[in-house]
């Protein structure tokens, strides 16, 4: 079995999903989808922290904790889809990378509901950490990575071939078609920088 690495951009309902394996130092797709993590017409689902705003505080967990737990079946089921073809093709998932913006901690739920910016990063938080949840139950050892440090992890990870890696990951938006926007782009970065370090 050969060794790939799953990145993921998450958003408000939905993720870009990225599966790679870097074959002698030529990076390879394997896989490519959104992922939705809500059910369509859910009221709230998309925005669960916009939604209980004005919620009494034990009906905002309520709801929250209902709405994660659907995220995360969603996000288990298209994982399993992933690791089904991954598999079926000789590929093994060594590990998945969760692309996050600053990762600083949020303060309590009532704190978050009475701040607006807050709901927005709590929102981000709750996707990443449902998708990371569901692909840990899926025995999959589950890193999250800063945005911002991606580029710099990836010329860590590969101090000879990273200006080739990257110049391979913006242009392959020719080869797979679109969508290939940061968004994959990212995912795709996080992706080699975990699969580099697993088989170190």
């Amino acid at each position: 079995m050969h060794p790939a690495a799953i990145g993921v951009k998450m958003h408000s309902g939905w993720g870009a999903l990225v599966a790679v394996t870097n074959n002698s130092g030529r990076l390879e797709i394997l896989d490519r989808r959104r992922i939705n993590v809500t059910v369509p017409g859910t009221p709230g689902a998309i925005q669960p922290y916009h939604h209980v705003e004005n919620f009494k505080l034990e009906e905002a967990e309520e709801f929250l904790a209902n709405c994660f737990a659907e995220s995360t079946r969603l996000a288990q089921a298209a994982i399993r889809e992933v690791l089904d073809k991954l598999r079926a093709n000789k590929f093994r998932v060594v590990g998945s990378a969760v692309v996050e913006a600053s990762g600083r901690p949020l303060p309590t739920l009532e704190k978050i509901l009475l701040a607006h910016p807050l709901i927005h990063t709590a929102e981000g938080e709750f996707f990443r950490e449902a998708f990371a949840q569901a692909s840990q139950s899926q025995k999959i050892p589950t890193t999250k990575i800063g945005e911002r440090d991606l580029e710099a992890h990836l010329q860590s990870a590969f101090p000879k071939s990273s200006a080739k890696l990257l110049q391979q990951i913006s242009t392959m938006g020719r080869i797979q078609g679109p969508p290939w926007t940061q968004d994959q782009k990212s995912a795709t970065q996080a992706a080699l920088f975990l699969l580099a370090k697993r088989q170190r």
